[in-house]
């Protein structure tokens, strides 16, 4: 039987020194912000807590001199938020890096997709821990 070829993906995060940081979680928060013109509804549409949808705006809105949404408060119109033109030019350039990246990963690492061998896939099924479920006794570990 002839091994099942896997797909590679890329994620990457842009680190301006140590100020601030956007990668692909913030940048789908911000594009279903500008889909759904709600900060609850765009946490709910990716699968976050309201806090921290909040959070990472909260932090992007003070670390870029600029803010990346701009939100109205309750009324009776219930609020909203709007993805300011900064926000905008940040999603389109960060989408116009991934475009980049995404072949020059294939051309590099797409010859080592087909073998993987689907660990991942074997923790759900009782197999090897993720690397998350590894992680988490650690991180509660920690001396104060």
């Amino acid at each position: 039987m002839k091994p099942q070829r896997s797909s590679a993906e890329i994620r990457f995060r842009v680190d301006f020194d140590d100020r601030c940081s956007v990668g692909i979680g913030k940048v789908r928060l911000l594009e279903a912000i500008e889909r759904s013109g709600s900060l609850s509804q765009a946490a709910r549409d990716v699968g976050m807590s309201y806090r921290r949808a909040w959070l990472l705006v909260d932090s992007m809105n003070t670390e870029f001199d600029a803010p990346v949404i701009s939100a109205s408060v309750g009324g009776s119109g219930g609020g909203g938020a709007t993805l300011t033109a900064f926000g905008k030019e940040l999603i389109e350039a960060y989408r116009r890096l991934e475009s980049r990246l995404l072949p020059l990963a294939a051309d590099h690492m797409g010859k080592f997709a087909p073998r993987t061998s689907g660990r991942r896939g074997a923790a759900a099924a009782g197999g090897a821990p993720s690397r998350k479920t590894i992680a988490r006794p650690l991180k509660r570990g920690r001396s104060r």
